[in-house]
């Protein structure tokens, strides 16, 4: 580590000659930039990214020892501004969205899209806008979703046959996997229209080729923007200093082992004529045509946005699922609430159905406050500013990346009462409002707001409030006698060690045998 420092440091001094703005500093602002660490000349504060592993807590500890709502750290020539206010948030991504609805280029981005040729990795300009088109336009319609709705309801069935099998059998379930299961088979199937890469288990879990892709997800997932060096240096990228580059691109040819084959063999049996109705997402993109009748993305396009659609679908109603259970679990009398709604609404004759979701409020309430308290990632992805700016009295440089606290929003005291305490009723203001996982106002990040915002709401409300449904519904869990504490991993905001718990079924059992 001392090497790589040592190196990192000579490397930037060597580089002042390329840095025309240390020898003259001409038109200084009028405001200054939001408060942060000094840091050193040339190389800013880089070497406490460095150091200070994982990056995200030293940033956020950094601002709650300031009492601060924004911050600017200098990695290299790059100005990273955090934010965790939602007032200054609104400012940054509703008042001033087109100036910062850009993303920044860099190499984790650049690497994850195959050259930006996906949406929401793109820093901007056309193949943005196409693939943002494709994506809003014939992906994410409301009847490409009712089309969809019997694969989702597919894999939620499963789900509940997974763990029946596993309760019967007297094995403890693993939440975490089981939710992972679910959320893989759900895009595996809309996608390709296939639940596994290979031949699965017996008892219907993940076989090898499926835990390896979802592994290469989760690491696609926690590297892309994860402060690596040669995002704020880019000539650094060559040195791969902290090997983010190296795990990354391994992780990305994992993922595209089993995804490119099925994309290059669909794409085929469309030209030959085997294949000729549309059955799933990959159908659709395969499908569309330009104003000549001609292909309207290339493989390339295709493959890149797949591998999007595959990370973005996967890490949210997974980690919300087991947030929700362990607080539930912990808090009798909320679990107690959750299901007396289910049973009211849905009884124990079937299991929970997608047009049930609308009438579960109390379950939507958990889901929502899963989703402040417990964020799946610490930020939101990077925008960049594409011009000098002032917010809040505060001077933005053109070329600043934002970065929204989404743990500093859900836990901002300032905002709201008892920050770290799991309490659903907080988002029911009265006994007739419907809960709804959106908030406009950004106390807390969902689905995000203005061009970047999230395309994916009603896909990804659908499969979080159904998934949580279906195993509080169609289940008794019980925790393990030594059940860990629930907390915040040291590496990332998920909950340290998976949640395991013993399952009873609770349904008729003609329930359980109609599904297997």
């Amino acid at each position: 580590m001392e090497f790589v420092l040592l190196l990192v440091a000579l490397v930037f001094s060597l580089s002042i000659i390329f840095h025309k703005s240390i020898s003259i500093i001409k038109n200084r602002p009028k405001h200054h930039l939001p408060p942060g660490p000094s840091g050193y000349p040339i190389i800013g504060c880089l070497l406490e990214m460095v150091r200070n592993k994982p990056t995200f807590r030293w940033m956020l500890d950094y601002m709650q020892s300031f009492n601060t709502e924004i911050a600017c750290f200098r990695l290299g020539s790059v100005h990273v501004i955090t934010i965790s206010s939602p007032e200054l948030a609104l400012e940054f991504f509703n008042v001033q969205d087109s100036i910062f609805a850009a993303r920044p280029g860099n190499m984790t981005g650049r690497l994850t899209s195959d050259g930006y040729l996906s949406a929401v990795l793109a820093p901007g300009g056309k193949q943005w806008k196409k693939m943002r088109r494709v994506i809003v336009s014939e992906v994410l319609t409301a009847s490409v979703h009712e089309f969809l709705h019997g694969k989702r309801c597919e894999e939620a069935d499963h789900l509940v046959r997974y763990v029946y099998n596993q309760s019967n059998t007297g094995v403890t379930v693993n939440v975490r996997e089981a939710a992972r299961l679910y959320c893989g088979g759900v895009i595996r199937k809309l996608v390709f229209g296939k639940r596994f890469f290979g031949a699965g288990t017996e008892a219907g879990g993940s076989g090898f080729e499926e835990r390896e892709h979802m592994e290469a997800v989760w690491s696609i997932l926690s590297y892309t923007y994860g402060f690596a060096i040669a995002d704020y240096v880019p000539f650094l990228e060559v040195f791969d200093l902290d090997g983010h580059k190296k795990t990354l691109t391994n992780a990305i040819k994992n993922l595209r082992k089993y995804q490119d084959p099925e994309i290059d063999n669909r794409i085929e049996m469309w030209r030959n004529g085997v294949r000729n109705t549309n059955d799933d997402i990959l159908d659709i993109l395969i499908n569309l045509k330009d104003s000549n009748n001609n292909p309207f993305l290339s493989a390339e396009e295709i493959k890149a946005q797949v591998i999007e659609m595959s990370i973005a679908v996967i890490d949210n109603p997974s980690n919300v699922a087991e947030w929700s259970m362990s607080e539930m679990i912990r808090e009798p009398r909320i679990l107690e609430r959750a299901i007396k709604e289910l049973d009211e609404i849905v009884g124990k004759k079937r299991v929970v159905q997608e047009s049930d979701l609308p009438k579960l409020n109390y379950m939507q309430a958990c889901v929502k406050e899963a989703i402040r308290l417990h964020p799946v990632a610490p930020f939101n992805l990077p925008h960049v500013s594409t011009e000098d700016t002032v917010v809040s009295g505060y001077f933005i440089p053109k070329g600043s990346h934002i970065l929204l606290s989404r743990l500093g929003l859900g836990r901002n005291p300032r905002v709201w009462d008892e920050p770290l305490k799991f309490n659903p009723d907080r988002h029911i203001t009265n006994g007739s409002s419907q809960v709804v996982l959106t908030d406009s106002q950004l106390k807390m990040w969902s689905f995000g707001v203005g061009r970047r915002g999230c395309p994916a709401i009603l896909l990804g409300s659908t499969i979080m409030t159904l998934l949580l449904a279906r195993l509080i519904h169609s289940f008794s869990w019980t925790p393990l006698s030594a059940m860990p504490l629930i907390q915040d991993s040291d590496l990332n905001p998920f909950l340290a060690d998976p949640l395991i718990a013993h399952a009873t079924p609770r349904l008729e059992p003609q329930v359980y045998q109609s599904l297997i």
